[in-house]
């Protein structure tokens, strides 16, 4: 099964709190997801190694561009959507603009709120949100030696 990509926000959470009353695990993974390399398939597979059901909030272009530069993302959001929408490890997509996902995760509560080992639980900047309705984080995926910058770098220098 491959995940499915949303416009609409409420029909996302619909389909949380229909998952949720099934008695499903709700995870929740974010991220940029540009070039997508195998750090970022390790990081989902990761999370959804711990949920039953798995959304992954992918960042928008002009976010993309706030958080790394004007001459990212390399693929427009879209097909970042299209493309983490087609591993085997999620469900649901939904491309966000906000420099971050607490809104999201105040909307949908997930159940666990998984990040990547460039983070520690305790430096999850949504950790208290997730906190508050009863959610927990989890860190998830290998080591972070994977990255688009650095493969983006290498291909400059070849």
């Amino acid at each position: 099964m491959t995940g499915r990509v949303f416009a609409s926000e409420d029909e996302l959470r619909a389909l949380v709190e229909e998952d949720k009353r099934a008695g499903r695990i709700v995870g929740f993974a974010n991220g940029v997801f540009d070039l997508l390399h195998v750090g970022h398939v390790r990081y989902l597979e990761g999370a959804k190694a711990l949920v039953d059901t798995l959304v992954v909030a992918v960042n928008s272009d002009v976010s993309v561009r706030g958080l790394k530069g004007p001459d990212r993302p390399i693929l427009p959001e879209a097909a970042r959507a299209e493309l983490v929408a087609s591993l085997r490890a999620v469900d649901y997509v939904i491309v966000f603009s906000e420099p971050t996902v607490g809104r999201l995760l105040q909307l949908l509560k997930p159940d666990v709120h998984c990040k990547g080992t460039d983070y520690s639980v305790d430096s999850v900047p949504e950790r208290d949100i997730v906190k508050s309705y009863g959610g927990r984080t989890a860190i998830v995926g290998d080591p972070k030696d994977h990255s688009t910058r650095d493969l983006l770098a290498r291909l400059k220098t070849s």
